[in-house]
């Protein structure tokens, strides 16, 4: 914990109380303090991942296309694209 920490009182679901016991059970943190915050901490980066994306891929995909409007991909192969990208990041966050 960081040396400016502040107390919390959560209610949670019985399976996510028991995920966190099972976490600190199994040895993998700490405290449940530690289960809570390295969640909330994945929460953070994983935002900072989608508006990094937004700022960078899709905002050069804007201009690009305001540059070359007739330069398009049909949406079924967009959502098909992004489809797979979610798919095999699920898949990536279920191996860790």
């Amino acid at each position: 914990m960081s040396a400016a920490s502040e107390t919390l009182s959560v209610t949670l679901p019985a399976d996510l109380v028991r995920l966190v016991e099972a976490k600190v059970a199994s040895g993998e943190y700490a405290t449940q303090s530690d289960v809570v915050q390295d969640g909330l901490q994945g929460l953070m980066d994983r935002g900072l991942a989608s508006e990094h994306w937004l700022r960078t891929e899709v905002a050069a995909a804007f201009d690009a296309h305001r540059r070359e409007p007739t330069d398009v991909r049909p949406g079924d192969a967009v959502r098909a694209g992004l489809e797979k990208r979610f798919a095999a990041r699920r898949a990536a966050s279920r191996d860790l």
